[in-house]
């Protein structure tokens, strides 16, 4: 199956997408008509399947749309919009992007750094009169125009980029069947069917936003609403105006939602959701038992990761669902291993390793890091846990460094080479510390150089002028030497406890 097979659940005339503030809708008949545009389009330009378009938009239907029609052509490859010039010129050039869309109108650094990289720019017009999501390309690549050719399974639809703590990020390719079968998963765990309405409030750039919030429901022919981006103080406004059945988000998300639901009484009487889905880092108990007391519908926590194309497991809709667990297989197949690969009894701790048709081939150029992340064709998530002895799943901490601020992923490597550019460090080392609402934020020990002089502010800023606003460190310590492990290695795991942060 590829992203042309979902869109052909839906039937003529339901709504695919919408948007809050009540323009025209557009119809499945009338999205699958823009795809076959678009496609034209890049194909007259000389793009289509294998070829990376990079898409710089924000949040809305728009980006819903820019994602269903490049992926179904070309390689599609969304990039954070509040990414700094450094990180669209590292992404950009990595990925090895022969076309950038970017909204008309719209500066961005990205622009250029497409124009020194050499990369041809598209601009985006949006059309919402013709409804929501429409919109038409124009530019010129200078490409030689090619013929329509119609996405197989195994082409590439999407890269992004996973953080590595040890190396460079990542470049995860995922192909249509890992689309289409991640959809497919998450539409039967769910129930998803054409009656439902899903309101996004997940970034369009994030495999949860892209797979859960947008192709899943599109899969069951469904609505999808697409919001500007999560906003605490819209959100009821949003719900009452489009009345969804669901929406999936991080905890953040969740958390600061209850926090506006006192004020917002009549709405929460007058609309009912069918369930709240999250996923992307764990959800605490009490916010589970408080989401599902204040909506008054079930909480249905999952977990996923982008090699995955987002969902491993997850606890089911109309089954028992475990507080402190991430439930049972969400599709994939998995398993508890040791350090062999060896399958581990019930109740034991191990790595969770999973392998089906929504995991990932493998990472692109990467041999050393592939040698490292699978067991024959069993994909290691890094993550450690225990599987009871009904196939429940829970995490019990992470093999990986990676620090996970609020389901944003953020690779420690990456800030320490951009801190380490200052005139003044001589050493570096990114870590999680605790935070009570994110789960963890980003901290960093620095070592300054002798003879230099540099404050946290002061390291802070020049973080700020170079890394999006989530990756900059929260609490920078100075320090005179950074602690190592036995064998004199540094060490960000157990750094926030040595250094009295946790």
């Amino acid at each position: 199956m590829s992203i042309p097979d979902l869109l052909s659940a839906g039937a003529d005339d339901a709504v695919a997408l919408s948007a809050p503030g009540g323009g025209p809708t557009l119809t499945y008949r009338a999205l699958r008509e823009h795809v076959a545009d678009v496609t034209g389009w890049l194909a007259s330009q000389g793009i289509g399947p294998g070829d990376r378009v990079g898409i710089v938009l924000d949040n809305g239907p728009e980006m819903a749309a820019a994602f269903l029609s490049i992926g179904s052509a070309a390689t599609a490859a969304p990039l954070n919009p509040s990414y700094r010039a450094e990180e669209f010129e590292f992404y950009l050039s990595d990925l090895g992007a022969k076309l950038l869309v970017v909204a008309a109108g719209k500066d961005s650094p990205s622009l250029g750094v497409a124009e020194k990289l050499g990369i041809p720019v598209a601009r985006l017009t949006p059309h919402p009169e013709r409804g929501a999501g429409s919109f038409s390309l124009h530019g010129n690549s200078g490409g030689t125009p090619r013929s329509v050719r119609p996405p197989s399974p195994d082409d590439i639809a999407l890269v992004l980029h996973t953080s590595g703590t040890t190396s460079r990020p990542k470049i995860v390719p995922l192909a249509h069947k890992n689309i289409a079968a991640s959809a497919s998963n998450i539409r039967r765990t769910l129930g998803l069917a054409a009656q439902d309405r899903g309101l996004v409030i997940m970034p369009l750039f994030h495999i949860h936003g892209l797979i859960a919030a947008l192709s899943a429901p599109i899969s069951a022919g469904a609505e999808v609403c697409c919001t500007p981006g999560f906003n605490a103080l819209k959100f009821f406004g949003w719900m009452d105006e489009t009345k969804p059945t669901f929406y999936t988000g991080v905890p953040t998300m969740h958390q600061a939602i209850l926090l506006r639901a006192p004020v917002n009484a009549a709405v929460l009487q007058h609309h009912r959701l069918r369930f709240i889905r999250s996923s992307s880092s764990a959800l605490p108990p009490t916010v589970i038992t408080e989401l599902e007391r204040v909506f008054g519908v079930p909480v249905v926590e999952a977990y996923g990761m982008t090699e995955a194309t987002h969902q491993m497991a997850s606890n089911p809709l109309g089954g028992p669902r475990k507080a402190g667990t991430v439930g049972p297989s969400g599709g994939p197949e998995i398993r508890i291993a040791n350090d062999r690969g060896e399958t581990v009894p019930r109740g034991q701790t191990g790595e969770i390793v999973i392998r089906g048709p929504n995991v990932m081939t493998a990472y692109e150029n990467n041999p050393k890091a592939n040698a490292e992340a699978f067991y024959g064709d069993w994909f290691r998530t890094g993550d450690q846990g225990v599987m009871d002895a009904d196939g429940y799943v829970a995490i019990t901490g992470r093999l990986k460094e990676i620090i996970n601020r609020g389901g944003e992923k953020i690779s420690p490597r990456e800030v320490d080479e951009i801190i380490m550019e200052h005139p003044a460090v001589h050493q570096c080392v990114t870590f999680a510390m605790p935070h009570d609402m994110l789960g963890e934020d980003v901290a960093a020990a620095i070592v300054l150089r002798q003879g230099k002089a540099a404050t946290d502010k002061e390291l802070r800023e020049f973080a700020s002028a170079r890394l999006a606003p989530y990756k900059v460190p929260r609490k920078i310590l100075i320090v005179s030497e950074i602690p190592v492990g036995a064998t004199g290695k540094l060490q960000r795991i157990g750094l926030a406890q040595k250094l009295g942060l946790a």
